[in-house]
């Protein structure tokens, strides 16, 4: 009789063959653990609020360590259009269409946050060098929803694309929900009930054993594009709370106010295994990973997992420092969280087989504004003062704080790129928008723990032929953990 083991190669071996093909993406989270390592990935590159009068672009990375050019740029795609500030990243299909056959990962839809734009790029024709294939115009989302600001793009079943909107065409947080395009990027409406918008947007995920979407909630657009300003947090025009959906009849069931553990909550993430009923939640401002979990009375609860301390600070425009999480993932196995320090300049690897009590397995420092050579110092405890030493990679100062990660497939590689937004990436690290933003790779140990950057990787968004241009967020052709759902 065959093993479990056995068994389960025997199913990934049929797949790759073509036998029993289903559609896109993996029938499970580990099988997809299994699946072939990455060779590309897809950068948004920004040049809105740079100076440049450039269009942003989509460039493709080699990062193949086999490769004549690994860690290199080999494409860009530029948009039809200046000012549109790319941000997020989303597929037209996914894990979450694994028992579709008609459905393909073929469309990379790209969110404009500021311009409300909305492409579908084809990443199927060839991989290497993707192509514009529809511009969805932001006046016609506006006419038919009121929407603006698009952020997070997530494939469903139905074959149908939900983005978040943050607003409405004004900035004002009143008016955001969530747009509904067709398989062909048609507008079709909102998909929440009328009358069930949340307070503010931001991102998203749905789990539907659990008949549940929970988003997040940043701020109003008209604060946030202009740059941080604490104040606006206590006029009310930043979010602290959860909003809990029935999925997929999009009636608001219940609000979590995070209260001041929870300011900004960003990204949000429940575990992979459709099965489990909890995730966690990055609230960049007070910097506390809050995991969510459903209560025997089928309603939600939420408290603080993770806490980074603020540090005391000389030099900066607060006597405290946030670390600002402004990313966060789950490897596919459920078995570790790793999160980023925008300020203070680290990762973390933090180890949640035990969900409620998660436990620091890795940490490596990559920028922030504590670094050795910034004016800023760190008073610690015993009266000293202190700054982190942050190693050259490749003859290069690494600069601003680590923003967006991606894990690979296997768990063993993380990468990471430095931008968060344009307006506040000028305010917070100025050498950013004068120097470029870069890639970095860190090297994984997933049996004991432990982060460490890979010397041989260094993207240089800061040598682009048309001059420095912002990285954010990272996709591979095949899928990932921060974008694939399964049901």
């Amino acid at each position: 009789m065959a093993t479990d083991i056995d068994l389960a190669s025997l199913q990934h071996a049929k797949v790759e063959n073509g036998c029993c093909k289903k559609g896109p993406g993996y029938a499970t989270p580990l099988e997809a653990m299994s699946g072939p390592k990455e060779t590309l990935i897809y950068v948004t590159c920004i040049y809105t609020g740079t100076g440049k009068e450039k269009p942003d672009y989509l460039a493709t990375v080699d990062i193949d360590p086999n490769s004549p050019t690994y860690s290199k740029v080999i494409h860009r795609l530029p948009m039809p259009y200046l000012g549109d500030e790319l941000h997020h990243s989303g597929w037209n299909a996914c894990s979450s269409c694994h028992g579709d056959p008609s459905a393909a990962r073929q469309f990379l839809v790209l969110p404009s946050l500021v311009s409300g734009r909305i492409y579908a790029v084809d990443t199927q024709k060839d991989p290497r060098a993707p192509s514009l294939h529809k511009v969805v115009d932001p006046k016609d989302v506006v006419l038919k929803t009121g929407l603006a600001y698009p952020h997070t793009a997530h494939c469903l079943a139905s074959g149908e694309i939900m983005v978040s909107c943050l607003g409405d065409k004004d900035g004002n947080a009143e008016g955001n929900g969530f747009l509904l395009l067709d398989s062909d990027f048609n507008v079709k409406g909102r998909w929440e009930k009328p009358g069930n918008s949340p307070l503010y947007g931001y991102d998203f995920w749905y789990q539907p054993r659990h008949k549940t979407m929970i988003s997040t909630s940043w701020g109003a657009p008209a604060a946030f594009t202009k740059g941080f300003n604490l104040q606006h947090v206590s006029e009310g025009l930043y979010g602290r709370h959860l909003h809990v959906y029935n999925w997929p009849g999009g009636e608001l069931k219940q609000t979590l106010d995070l209260g001041n553990t929870g300011l900004l909550p960003l990204e949000i993430r429940f575990l992979h295994n459709p099965a489990k009923d909890t995730g966690f939640v990055g609230c960049a401002l007070t910097s506390n990973m809050v995991r969510f979990f459903k209560k025997p009375d089928e309603t939600w609860g939420h408290e603080v997992a993770i806490s980074v301390k603020p540090l005391k600070v000389q030099n900066w425009i607060l006597p405290e420092m946030p670390g600002l999480i402004t990313d966060f993932l789950i490897s596919l196995d459920d078995r570790f969280l790793y999160l980023a320090n925008w300020l203070h300049g680290d990762i973390r690897q933090y180890n949640i087989e035990d969900p409620a009590n998660p436990r620091l397995a890795g940490q490596v420092w990559v920028g922030g504004s504590i670094r050795n050579g910034s004016p800023v110092v760190v008073d610690a405890e015993d009266g000293t003062t202190y700054q982190t030493d942050i190693p050259d990679v490749q003859g290069h100062q690494l600069r601003g704080g680590p923003q967006m990660i991606q894990l690979s497939l296997d768990g063993k590689r993380l990468y990471v790129t430095n931008s968060l937004f344009s307006t506040w990436d000028r305010q917070f690290y100025p050498e950013l928008v004068e120097k470029g933003g870069h890639m970095l790779q860190i090297d994984v140990d997933t049996e004991r723990g432990g982060l460490e950057i890979n010397p041989r990787f260094f993207v240089d968004f800061g040598a682009e032929p048309d001059g420095p241009s912002l990285a954010h967020e990272m996709r591979y052709p095949g899928g990932d953990c921060t974008s694939d759902i399964w049901i």
